[in-house]
Formats: C-alpha cells, sequence, structure tokens
C-alpha cells in the first residue's frame, strides 16, 4: 500500500517508537524546544521504556535500530554530523547495530540464480547457510569451481518496495519538522533526507559497493597493513556481491584476539595509520570503520570489509587536512590557520591572527596528556565551537572523515586503551607533507598544470573559430551595434592571445625544469 494517508500512518508509527525509547524529544534537550515539543516529551516518557540508554544519542540508535534498514542509514549519516548534533551525540549514534535474522537459504539461491543467470550448482561448488545478516542484505560462504573459497552478498527479497516507503515516510517528516519547528531548519531536514535517500538507493545496488571495494584496494596498496577482499566480478550483480573469504577474528572479539598473541598495540597503529595513509595519499578511505567491519588474521594482517560508505577527498581538501594536521603537531598554529584561509572554508573578513589564537587554545591544553585525558572526539567537539564562532561551513567530506577519526579512536582505544591517535597519525602526515608540499610535490604540481594547459590549448583552435564566425557576424553593415561588440570582440581576443602566449611561456619554462 503507498499514498499520502499511509504513509502518514507510518510515520505516526515511526513517531511512536521513537517516543518509546525518549529519543523523539530528548529530556537532556528539552531547554531547547518550544512549549509544545517539552509537554509532548513529558507524555512520551510516560509510555518509554523501562532501562534505556543515558545517552540520548544510543537511546535514538536503538530506536532507529527498531525502525529498519532506512532508519538504521538515516542514524549513520547523521552521526557523521557532529557539528549539528554535537560530539556526544554522534558518538552514541556511532554504536548502531545492523543486524537481522537470515532469510532463509531457499530464497537466496533463487535471488542468486536469477541475477546471475544460472544454477546455484553451475555457479558454485558449494554453497552454505548464512554466515551473517543485515537489514539490506545477508552473507553466504560459498567454493568456487575453481576451489576458492567466496563471500556472497545477497540483497534481502522486497528490500526495494520497503526502502522506497520509508524514503516517502522520512520526506513526509522532514517537511512537517520544517514547516512546525522552525528552529530545525538550520539542519536543513529536507536536504539531509535526500542525502540518505541517495545514500539508500546506491546501497540497494551492490555493483556500487564493488566498485568502493575496488577503489580502496588500490588506495590500500599505500598503506602498511591494510588488506581489502578482492571481488569476483564475474559473480557480481545490482543485487549479488561476490568477494573473497576473510578467515580472520572481528574485531568485537577481544578474547580471541589475546588468544591469538596479536600484538594489540601494533594493530591499533595499523589501524590509524592506514586510515589517514588511504585518506590523504589516495583520497579515498573507508567510512565506517567500527569494530564489525575490521578483522585480524591470525598472522596479523588487518583486513576491512563492507562498502558502502567511502570517502573521498579532491587534492585541495587533501592538503587542507595534512596542513591542520601538522600544524597542530607541529604547534604551528599559524600554519593551520593559513591552511584554513588558503582553502576558503574561514570568510575572509576574520583575522587570521584571531583564528590561529582560537586554534591554540584548543590544541596547547592537550599537549603532555595522557592518551586517555585527550580523546579525538573531545578536541572536534572544541574545534566545531570554533567553526561555529568563525562562520566557518566545511565541506561534507572533511565532516564525514572527521567522523572516522572518531571511530576509528573508539576501535583503538579497545584494542589498546593507552593509544595516542596524534602520535600514531604523526607518521602518515610527515609522509604526505614530504612526497606532496615538498619539492618532489612542486615538480610535480606543475606537470598537473600543464595537463591542464594542454587540455585548454586543444580547445583554443575551435574557441578561435567561433570568435571568427561572431567577427563576421558583427561586420554585417546592417548592425547598429557592432562597432560596440567589435570593440568588446578585440578585447577578447587581445585576453585569448594573452593566455595563448602564456600558456607556451609556461610549457617553455616547465620543460627548462624538467631538464
Amino acid at each position: 500500500m503507498s499514498g499520502p494517508i499511509f504513509t502518514f500512518f507510518r510515520l505516526i508509527r515511526a513517531a511512536w517508537t521513537l517516543a518509546r525509547h525518549d529519543a523523539m524529544f530528548p529530556v537532556e534537550y528539552q531547554a531547547v524546544f518550544p512549549a509544545p515539543a517539552r509537554w509532548a516529551g513529558r507524555l512520551a516518557r510516560l509510555v518509554a521504556i523501562k532501562g534505556r540508554a543515558d545517552n540520548p544519542g544510543e537511546r535514538l540508535a536503538r530506536a532507529l535500530e527498531t525502525l529498519g534498514p532506512s532508519y538504521v542509514k538515516l542514524g549513520q549519516v547523521l552521526a557523521t554530523r557532529a557539528d549539528v548534533v554535537g560530539v556526544h551525540f554522534a558518538r552514541g549514534l556511532s554504536r548502531l547495530q545492523d543486524r537481522m535474522d537470515p532469510f532463509p537459504d531457499a530464497t537466496a539461491r533463487k535471488i542468486v540464480e536469477a541475477e546471475l543467470d544460472a544454477s546455484i550448482d553451475a555457479l558454485f561448488a558449494e554453497f552454505g547457510p548464512p554466515a551473517a545478516a543485515a537489514s539490506i542484505a545477508q552473507v553466504h560462504k560459498a567454493v568456487t569451481h575453481g576451489g576458492q573459497s567466496v563471500a556472497v552478498k545477497v540483497l534481502r527479497p522486497g528490500i526495494e518496495q520497503r526502502i522506497y516507503k520509508d524514503i516517502a515516510v522520512l520526506r513526509m517528516g522532514a517537511g512537517l519538522a520544517v514547516r512546525f519547528f522552525p528552529a530545525s531548519r538550520r539542519m536543513e531536514p529536507r536536504a539531509f533526507v535526500e542525502t540518505v535517500a541517495r545514500s539508500l538507493v546506491l546501497e540497494l545496488d551492490l555493483r556500487m559497493e564493488a566498485a568502493g571495494a575496488s577503489e580502496l584496494m588500490e588506495a590500500a596498496v599505500s598503506a602498511n597493513n591494510l588488506h581489502i577482499p578482492e571481488v569476483v566480478w564475474p559473480l557480481t550483480s545490482k543485487r549479488v556481491l561476490t568477494t573473497e573469504w576473510i578467515d580472520a577474528i572481528a574485531l568485537t572479539d577481544i578474547a580471541a584476539i589475546e588468544a591469538s598473541n596479536i600484538d594489540r598495540v601494533k594493530l591499533a597503529h595499523d589501524i590509524t595509520d592506514a586510515f589517514l595513509t588511504c585518506a590523504l595519499e589516495r583520497g579515498a578511505f573507508h567510512a565506517d570503520m567500527h569494530a564489525g567491519n575490521l578483522f585480524v588474521s591470525r598472522d596479523g594482517k588487518l583486513w576491512a570489509v563492507d562498502f558502502g560508505i567511502v570517502g573521498r577527498l579532491e587534492g585541495p581538501e587533501r592538503r587542507y587536512l595534512a596542513r591542520i594536521l601538522h600544524g597542530f603537531l607541529t604547534r604551528d598554529y599559524d600554519r593551520a590557520a593559513a591552511a584554513h584561509f588558503d582553502a576558503g572554508y574561514v570568510p575572509s573578513h576574520h583575522a587570521r591572527a584571531d583564528f590561529s589564537a582560537a586554534l591554540r587554545s584548543v590544541a596547547e591544553p592537550i599537549f603532555g596528556k595522557r592518551a586517555d585525558e585527550v580523546p579525538m572526539s573531545r578536541v572536534l567537539l572544541q574545534l566545531f565551537e570554533v567553526t561555529e564562532l568563525f562562520d566557518m561551513h566545511l565541506q561534507p567530506q572533511l565532516i564525514l572523515l572527521q567522523k572516522t577519526m572518531v571511530q576509528v579512536e573508539g576501535v583503538c582505544r579497545t584494542l589498546t586503551p593507552a593509544h595516542d591517535m596524534w602520535q600514531a597519525s604523526a607518521p602518515a602526515v610527515e609522509r604526505f607533507m614530504r612526497r606532496e608540499l615538498g619539492p618532489e610535490g612542486r615538480v610535480r604540481d606543475i606537470f598537473r598544470d600543464l595537463e591542464r594547459i594542454q587540455t585548454s590549448l586543444v580547445a583554443l583552435p575551435a574557441t578561435l573559430e567561433r570568435l571568427t564566425e561572431a567577427a563576421e557576424r558583427m561586420n554585417a553593415p546592417d548592425d547598429a551595434s557592432a562597432p560596440a561588440r567589435r570593440r568588446w570582440l578585440a578585447g577578447l581576443a587581445i585576453a585569448v592571445a594573452a593566455a595563448s602566449l602564456a600558456v607556451l611561456a609556461t610549457l617553455a619554462l616547465t620543460g627548462r625544469l624538467a631538464t
């Protein structure tokens, strides 16, 4: 059933579930709610579940898990917006567990056969029962006819219809929030829901996850100890994803890690270094690095799985990140401030010296402290306060990276409570600074500029041809405005000629530099 009436009733059901978990109008935020919302919150707590979590983010996480896959995704996206919901709230949401009872093995086999257009026996020598199940898909262990053990991920039957119905509910809820709660407009609910919707639709095509795995496998080449399962493309389709099977221990199983005598301090360092190396050197990072998605083999190799969320950073964003981290690590706050201004993240009407002082106020108190006394979440919270004070607007991918850094720190602290995220970050940052911002990086920049210049040169003849045609039209005797336009055209031609000379000069200069 569909339509606005049924969508409204589904919205009421979702609101009831949130109320039962005291996650709709949390008691901790009563002071910021208007009077009607405060009264609604008091009434909701009369029927709230007993023994609920203290952290409002965790309460919301439990409610979203009850509501299903679309709402779990909503929570995952909210967890990336610590700048909006607060670091404490986002940390609670980061503990979302996407688990569900498996659907029948026979159903999974039918889906695989329909997607890959062959019988299970023709596709696999063995096809086992579900090894893990989540809200959108479940995983089976199988063996190919070539003897390779593989993980076969299969979308749930009917999940597409459910997702689209849930998206309709979220859109209706966002519209009502904008209309009746003006304070919510700061979060841009409609745009936020569209972000969730796009992410969900992409997750319904497992070929996109396969592409993310392939991209991260290339990025992991730069990391010292990060391994990505290889995609088996002939056995992958829109609703089926096949990768190599990993025999390893989940990082959620600390007892098994201890029993295997794996160096947990080194493992924590490897996780931090691999994450930042991929982000800085390759511009791609696994953006859902909770302990359930990370494994370690008995020989100490680090493995990552589940590539539904991949963060990507362009060159300028990577340089900004490296400069700000390097500025903090070396206590060079003027350099860190310059990175923000050069990237355009701080409006020019603010004074750079004031911003440098604000960064100093955040960073200086952490030096000389034990790692467990300066969690990155607290530092990020203070940084978000600074961003608000200086009217900053960070790119969504950088916010996603910050959220993942907090997630990585949590995993590493579980392995070894003394893990120092800042110290572990230093090698990756310093490698990038030497490679990208040193002499070698400057030469590489010149050649990148040359590629752009060559592209412009290829287009130059067509541009000149269009200018010639325009000149012929302007010379028409019946055109009264021709003299003015001819002057404009002459100026444009001079500009094009000057640009061409500049290009040629750059080419000549670069040729000398290269030799």
